[in-house]
């Protein structure tokens, strides 16, 4: 069996959120919501788990995650700071911001065993999601190949205020271009408004489902250590993100993305607001049998 990777981002600082949104307790049973992308991913036949965490995350993550998923699949962690910046670079004292899921997954580069996917730790992506990745997953030849799996844009907004998401071009299933987009929110008669004008509900977006052949990591370690390089002298904020760099890569002829899209609604914990949502359907989800009572 060939070995595909789940990387799972989950060091982020969760400030719109006011907290650790990555572990709040959502599910009917305490479930954590990067649980639901996990059994989904097992289901679909992923042999790997990566999870890209906070230094003062790991011990609660493996204590609880961890053990329960031991037995079931390789799980291996990761951490987002400072060890795996360049030898030359200096991060800047006022900076706190991490650098981004660039960085993220360059920092699990020496865990990752095969074709890996990309999921956001705060997202729930739904089944079906995985199994399309996965089988995309096993179709990539080297690292000039990378796939995607988007989402319809009116099925990944929050009621509770803006969003960024990467707004994607496709053509004949390729992906053509991507825009990082911020701001994307509801208009006064749920039109859909962002930084760069109105957008269409069926607009194809990225959620970070991204997926790459492992010999890429080289490639990427370069594209993070350009983007070091060039940030702006007083920016403490500047990140390094997936959709960028894929866009970059395209119009470089890098890189060709098969994209394949996902008919799942997606939801997530942006703003501490989204919780309450998110249990309600999640719950509606474990009664209508999607998943088991307890997912493990």
């Amino acid at each position: 069996m060939k070995e595909t990777t789940l990387v799972i981002l989950a060091a982020g600082l969760g400030s719109r959120f006011g907290g650790n949104k990555q572990i709040s307790h959502v599910g009917p049973h305490d479930e954590i919501l990067m649980e639901y992308s996990i059994h989904d991913a097992i289901a679909a036949g992923f042999t790997q788990i990566v999870f890209i965490l906070k230094a003062e995350m790991v011990d609660l993550i493996k204590s609880t995650i961890g053990a329960r998923l031991e037995g079931r699949v390789q799980v291996d962690y990761a951490v987002q700071d400072d060890s795996t910046l360049p030898a030359w670079y200096t991060r800047p004292a006022d900076r706190v911001k991490p650098f981004g899921t660039v960085h993220a997954v360059l920092c699990a580069k020496d865990v990752i065993r095969g074709p890996f996917a990309t999921v956001n730790a705060d997202d729930y992506y739904g089944r079906e999601a995985f199994f399309i990745m996965h089988d995309l997953l096993l179709k990539l030849n080297d690292q000039s190949e990378a796939s995607m799996v988007p989402y319809i844009l009116g099925n990944t907004m929050s009621e509770n205020g803006g969003v960024t998401r990467g707004v994607c071009t496709l053509v004949d299933g390729k992906l053509a271009g991507v825009c990082e987009t911020g701001e994307i929110h509801y208009g006064a008669n749920r039109e859909i408004l962002s930084e760069k004008g109105e957008l269409p509900f069926d607009a194809m977006v990225s959620m970070n489902m991204w997926g790459f052949h492992k010999d890429l990591l080289s490639d990427m370690n370069e594209y993070f250590e350009s983007f070091l390089h060039n940030i702006p002298e007083g920016n403490i904020k500047a990140e390094c993100l997936l959709p960028i760099m894929v866009g970059e890569f395209l119009e470089a002829g890098k890189l060709t993305v098969e994209a394949k899209y996902s008919p799942d609604k997606w939801f997530g914990i942006t703003y501490a607001a989204d919780r309450e949502l998110v249990m309600e359907k999640l719950k509606e989800l474990h009664d209508a049998g999607v998943y088991p009572e307890k997912l493990f």
